[in-house]
């Protein structure tokens, strides 16, 4: 260790303590001090240390005083010299214990709020870059991908992490079609479950089916399960998601639920599901689009949760399940009817520039407006413009023109401030142009978004460790006296 020359002092001097009186160096020290001279054997200063009961031995040179230059034994003890007297040693970690203060290894670093900017692991599945306006799924452009390809293939891009041909992908979407179908013996569950849900749609319904599931199948801890094995839970609760979410549906409105058709892809299965009626190809690859580009988007909020409950080694539809209820707030899934009920509220395009212009000068909150990451066009909302637009109707002319409103009016009130669409906006437009009442928005989004909470759990159980961050004490300084009762 080192032999530091330490004036005897109260350790509020040199750090803040957490007591309610100062603590005395001469408090924590232990003395006399087991010494030794630098030409003692190290098996005779073991011998003594074992004598006195103590883990530690300072090296002096003359009796009594430490030697003067740095001489390293260990770095958890320091010698506290008075007027160039030995006469004492205090441990580090005691120092520690009274100042709150932790070991190296184990240093708190301060944080942000919300955790915004800050880097929590690496991933593979994909990244946003929101000064750019660009997101992907592992190396291709997620906005390339849904122009060009199908959701079946961004399911097994994120799961496998390679692209499927043809050949793959029906292989893939054969795979999946077993797999839709609600467990045997849930059914009165899903009916209670329906019948005590609230108007705001199925998703805290969601929430208990999908944990149900999991239990009737007996999803195993992540933890102890193998790659494969993972990954068929996880196949067979994205799968299933929505056939849940269609059944709470139809149910809530009185109606049979409708089981799923394996011939049908995932979008377009989903779609025969709520209304009974199979689509046409514009509306279900409409929603395929949308699902595409909804998959996946960065370390959100709900798919952080995931991962946090898939570290402690839960089994995977806990850690949706935990997803879901991240997802539900209205600060994260709950914003597309929001959107749309902006264009509800404007009313004619008529009213439109009076309302926006009154809206932007109070410093309103334009609901689909803005991002937290993306500091420029959101590139999910500019490829849902031009899907809305593709399937027709005065709901997507009108959205339109407030966009562009909205953007022109901030720039002459507030310049400066850029504020654009975000994939909520456009969302709400063609989720409505292709039947979905708004109570079923956020529940679409879980349909599409728990494939890739599912894959983040399985890059997460891949090389695992606990998520287990620090918290900043800052109540009444302990200890106190407890009160009598």
């Amino acid at each position: 260790m080192s032999s530091v020359k330490v004036k005897v002092m109260s350790a509020a001097t040199t750090a803040r303590p957490r007591t309610s009186h100062p603590v005395l160096v001469g408090e924590l020290m232990s003395s006399p001090v087991v010494t030794a001279s630098p030409g003692q054997t190290i098996s005779s200063a073991a011998d003594a240390m074992v004598l006195a009961g103590v883990g530690s031995v300072v090296v002096v040179g003359d009796p009594g005083r430490p030697l003067d230059h740095r001489w390293r034994v260990d770095d958890r003890h320091i010698p506290v010299v008075d007027d160039g007297t030995l006469v004492g040693i205090v441990s580090m970690r005691d120092v520690m214990k009274v100042a709150s203060i932790r070991p190296a290894g184990e240093a708190a670093v301060d944080a942000p709020r919300g955790l915004k900017g800050v880097v929590v692991t690496d991933t593979t599945i994909g990244d946003v870059r929101g000064t750019e306006g660009f997101f992907h799924y592992r190396q291709y452009s997620a906005v390339e991908l849904a122009e060009h390809r199908t959701l079946e293939d961004v399911w097994t891009l994120l799961f496998d992490g390679t692209l499927p041909d043809a050949g793959g992908r029906m292989t893939f979407a054969a795979e999946i079609s077993t797999l839709r179908d609600l467990p045997m013996g849930l059914d009165l569950l899903v009916r209670e479950v329906a019948a005590r849900a609230s108007g705001e749609g199925p998703l805290d319904g969601l929430r208990t089916v999908l944990s149900a599931i999991a239990a009737a199948e007996q999803f195993q801890p992540s933890y102890d399960l193998d790659t494969p094995s993972l990954r068929q839970d996880a196949l067979r609760l994205a799968a299933v998601t929505p056939t849940a979410v269609a059944a709470l549906h139809r149910l809530s409105q009185g109606l049979e639920p409708i089981a799923p058709r394996p011939d049908l892809s995932h979008a377009a299965n989903y779609l025969w599901m709520i209304h009974g009626e199979e689509p046409t190809p514009e509306v279900a690859r409409a929603i395929e689009q949308y699902l595409m580009l909804t998959v996946d988007h960065g370390f959100n909020a709900s798919t952080f949760t995931a991962r946090v409950i898939a570290s402690t080694g839960a089994d995977l539809g806990a850690a949706v399940v935990g997803a879901i209820g991240a997802l539900s707030g209205p600060l994260h899934g709950g914003a597309p009817s929001r959107a749309l009920n902006l264009l509800e509220a404007i009313g004619t395009p008529a009213q439109a520039p009076a309302y926006i212009r009154a809206a932007v000068e109070r410093g309103d909150r334009i609901m689909g407006f803005g991002h937290a990451v993306y500091k420029t066009a959101d590139p999910r909302s500019t490829l849902l413009r031009d899907v809305a637009i593709g399937l027709g109707g005065d709901r997507a002319t009108f959205a339109v023109q407030v966009e562009q409103l909205i953007v022109d009016t901030l720039a002459e009130v507030k310049p400066g401030r850029q504020l654009y669409a975000n994939v909520e906006f456009y969302a709400g437009v063609v989720m409505e142009a292709a039947g979905l009442p708004p109570q079923l928005f956020t529940p679409t989004f879980a349909v599409s978004r728990v494939i890739g909470w599912c894959a983040n759990i399985l890059e997460q159980a891949t090389d695992n460790r606990i998520i287990r961050p620090s918290a900043r004490y800052v109540g009444p300084p302990p200890p106190q006296p407890v009160p009598a009762a």
